[in-house]
Parts: C-alpha cells; sequence; structure tokens
C-alpha cells in the first residue's frame, strides 16, 4: 500500500512538473528572453530538480520504480547533445528546409512581385478595391514561390501601403489585406512549415504540400470574395483612383509577361513533385535553381545580392535548426516526466466523440498562436498529438493511396490553424513586420482592426477543411495513383 501511495504522489507531482515546463517556458518567453534560451534553459532546470532536488539521496524513487518514470540521471544526460544534434543535423527532411528560404529570399530579390505589382495595377485599378486585389493575388502567387513570411510581408507592405494611402484606403483594410495575404506562404507549398511537420509527424512531405495546396487556395479565394464584397460595400474605404485607365488588351498582356516567370518556378517545383520526377528534397533544388536564374535574367543578381541571400539563408536556418535542437531536448524532458501520456490522457478524456478530440486540440493550439511562434508549437505540441490522433482512428478517406490519411488531414488543419498565429496578437509576427514598414500615421491599432475579418475567414477555411476532408486527401492520392 505505501508503493501504491508513493506512486500515486510520483504521478501527481509529474503533472505538476509539466504544467509548471510550459508555465516557466511561457514566462520567460514574456519576459523577452530568446526561444532557444528559454526552451534549453527550462530544459535544464527541471533536469537538477528532478536529479538532485526532489531525490537527493537516489534512494526512495530508485528503490521503487528505478527512475523509470523520469527516465533521467546524470549519465545519461551526458550522451544527450550528440543525439540532438546528430539527429537534427544528419535529418535528410531538412535539407529541403535551407533550399527553400534561398528560394524565396532570391525570388524577392529578382523584381518579379515589383513588375507583377506595376502590370495588376493598370489591369485592376478601375475596380472597386482593385488596388487591394492586385496585393492579394500577388501575395498568392509569392505564397505559392516561396514559404518565407517575413520577406513576403515586408515586400508587399513596402509595395503596396504607400500607393494604397496615396489612394485614399483606409488603414486597417490597407492593412489587414497585407498583412493576411504575405502569411499565405506558410500554408501554400512549397511551405517550411510543411517540411517541419512532415519530420515531426513522420509523414510524407509531397502528401503533405499536395494536401495544402487546396485548403490554401481556398483561404485566398475567401480573402479575394472578402475584398471584392467589402469594395462594394464601403467603396468609400477603397476608393478608384483619378487617374485610372481603361482595360486594354496591352494590360492584359503585361499581366501574362509578368505572372509567367513565378508560375513557371511554381511548375518547377511543385510540378516536379507532382509528376514523380523528383523527390520534394530535389524540388527544394530545383527551386532555389530556377529563382537564382529568374534573378540572373533581370539583372538583379550579382555578388552583393548573392551573398546577401546567402547570409539571410544561413541566420534564418540556424534559428530554426537552433530551436529544432532546443525544442527536441525540451520534448525528451517533457516525455521522460510523462508528458506525453498526461497530455494524451487530458485530451482523450475530455470528449467521447474523436472529431471532437480534435476541435479541443485545435482550439488549443488557436489560443497558443496568441502566445508563441508556429515553430515552437510545431515542434513542442506535434509529436505530444502525433499519439492521440494516431489512437482516435477517424475514418478519413486515403483512396487507398495515401499513407496515414488521417495524421495528414490533421497536419492541414493545424496549418491553416496556425496561420492565425501570424496575425493574433500579442506575438503575431507579420504584424510586427509590416509595422516595421508602415508609415508614422499608421500605428498597430489600425493594424489590429484590420486583421480581424481575415483571422474570422481562416477559422471559415478551417471548418470547411474540417468537414470536408477530401480537400486535403484527394490530390495526393491522385499524384500518387498514376
Amino acid at each position: 500500500m505505501q508503493i501504491l501511495a508513493l506512486m500515486g504522489q510520483l504521478m501527481d507531482l509529474n503533472q505538476w512538473l509539466v504544467l509548471f515546463m510550459f508555465l516557466t517556458f511561457i514566462a520567460m518567453l514574456f519576459r523577452g528572453i530568446p526561444v532557444v534560451y528559454s526552451l534549453v534553459g527550462v530544459s535544464l532546470v527541471f533536469t537538477v530538480l528532478a536529479i538532485f532536488v526532489l531525490d537527493p539521496n537516489k534512494k526512495l524513487i530508485n528503490e521503487y520504480i528505478d527512475f523509470h518514470r523520469t527516465g533521467l540521471s546524470y549519465r545519461k544526460m551526458l550522451t544527450m547533445p550528440g543525439r540532438f544534434f546528430a539527429g537534427t543535423i544528419e535529418n535528410p527532411v531538412l535539407v529541403a528546409l535551407p533550399m527553400f528560404i534561398y528560394m524565396g529570399l532570391m525570388l524577392d530579390q529578382s523584381g518579379v512581385a515589383q513588375r507583377m505589382m506595376r502590370s495588376m495595377q493598370k489591369l485592376f485599378g478601375g475596380l472597386k478595391g482593385g488596388l487591394a486585389l492586385t496585393v492579394m493575388i500577388i501575395g498568392i502567387i509569392l505564397a505559392a514561390s516561396t514559404g518565407v513570411i517575413g520577406a513576403s510581408v515586408v515586400l508587399l507592405g513596402v509595395m503596396g501601403i504607400p500607393t494604397m494611402m496615396a489612394q485614399g484606403y483606409a488603414r486597417p483594410i490597407a492593412t489587414g489585406t497585407i498583412a493576411a495575404s504575405g502569411t499565405l506562404g506558410i500554408l501554400i507549398p512549397p511551405s517550411i512549415m510543411l517540411v517541419i511537420m512532415s519530420d515531426q509527424l513522420a509523414i510524407s512531405l509531397g502528401d503533405l504540400f499536395m494536401g495544402a495546396l487546396f485548403p490554401g487556395l481556398l483561404l485566398g479565394a475567401l480573402y479575394i470574395v472578402y475584398i471584392i464584397g467589402y469594395g462594394l460595400l464601403r467603396p468609400d474605404a477603397m476608393p478608384l483612383p483619378d487617374d485610372r485607365e481603361p482595360i486594354s488588351w496591352g494590360a492584359v498582356w503585361a499581366v501574362l509577361k509578368s505572372v509567367v516567370p513565378p508560375f513557371g518556378l511554381v511548375l518547377l517545383v511543385l510540378g516536379s513533385i507532382f509528376f514523380g520526377i523528383a523527390t520534394p528534397t530535389e524540388a527544394s533544388g530545383l527551386g532555389a535553381l530556377g529563382a537564382s536564374l529568374l534573378a540572373l535574367s533581370s539583372g538583379n543578381l550579382n555578388f552583393t545580392v548573392f551573398k546577401d541571400v546567402m547570409r539571410q539563408t544561413l541566420n534564418t536556418g540556424g534559428y530554426i535548426v537552433g530551436i529544432f535542437i532546443a525544442a527536441n531536448f525540451f520534448s525528451y524532458i517533457l516525455r521522460r516526466f510523462g508528458g506525453d501520456q498526461i497530455i494524451e490522457g487530458l485530451v482523450l478524456g475530455t470528449f467521447d466523440n474523436p472529431y471532437m478530440v480534435i476541435g479541443f486540440i485545435l482550439l488549443i493550439i488557436f489560443l497558443l498562436g496568441f502566445l508563441l511562434d508556429w515553430i515552437e508549437i510545431t515542434l513542442i505540441i506535434m509529436p505530444l498529438m502525433l499519439p492521440v490522433i494516431e489512437g482516435l482512428n477517424i475514418p478519413v478517406n486515403g483512396f487507398g493511396v495515401v499513407d496515414e490519411p488521417s495524421v495528414v488531414w490533421f497536419a492541414i488543419l493545424v496549418a491553416v490553424t496556425l496561420q492565425t498565429s501570424f496575425l493574433t496578437p500579442p506575438v503575431g509576427f507579420a504584424l510586427f513586420y509590416l509595422k516595421g514598414v508602415c508609415p508614422p500615421d499608421i500605428n498597430l491599432g489600425h493594424i489590429y482592426r484590420g486583421i480581424v475579418p481575415f483571422v474570422l475567414l481562416q477559422i471559415v477555411g478551417l471548418l470547411i477543411v474540417f468537414y470536408w476532408p477530401e480537400l486535403v486527401t484527394w490530390l495526393p492520392a491522385v499524384a500518387y495513383a498514376r
């Protein structure tokens, strides 16, 4: 009986440790401590707490459970750095990560977006909300060419904000349109978030790329419908330019010429995956080469530009890999405390209906998006949720081709949900990227009001994907059933 009582006390203790690990991590983030330092610091503190403080004599716990509940010891921890570092660096899936980052940054240097902006302004200038529509379409095209959100939001802000302000646009609709369109790249493939999800959930990156295409385009379509409707209902907030020109075949031809290069790049990357010519990792190399050729053909590629893109690629890739290693350490310590079992029991014990369990998980991720970046949520939460999803046995139609269709569907649901993490304060990074390039008369209040409708549209898109999983599984099934 004493042993059972001790085990019960230890179980309660582990639950408290898991809770305090999360709370301490979030508190450190609010103190402004970098994410990597927060993850590693919390993990080390709770490791020391488990090994040297809770049982300094190594007698009581060793006698009854031999430390299997926490699985932590000083000798075991000495072997961990090599395991975490090598496991990340040697991962073949993550080879695509720096390639897609390089592709996006180099595409920004190619001048493609600027040419599309000039040509589309002439084509859509006579429509109500035509300038906002132009920015949104360019955002969708850029999203299918790059997954670097910061670069997309800044580029669209630099191009769109001055023109919108000069044309008399209301500040909320102008800033909301740019912030929402710039974040589509995290969902529409090739997306670096999908690369990380593929690794964390051990599922096909090709399935994720194909599965995310329709949901990403669905969000873009919802945004476009909203902009057109807003222009019709509130023409004073999106006035027409005084010097607008009538639509001509010359304007149409100029738009076609400007969109062919980025569409060619998309076809090179996604088409090579779809038709089985290249794996996603190989396609990332093709995309990097294609973006370099676009910059070279436009006369924008020189040694200075190349060096700057390489430096930014190294910084962004190093940042993500650093968080990868730190998050693996954090997750390892959390699992040793039984955190995965505790969370699985908590989630599964909340609802009997498996679809309600999925909805509850998405609600948690949505709320975490107010506090954490998508990288931390993906690296920490997704592996903990994988056993839960696999245990639900939800009958998602994979058409006999897609491996683990329920996990692929869940991953895309999370990806759509994480769209909101870029737009929701206080840590919505797209908001701060945009504020950095806005004129002083545009404040965070304007930006916050502008993103509210787009967050609601993201929730609508999430509900559509939730009720129709075939939007996710049909395309990869067609691609791999050839």
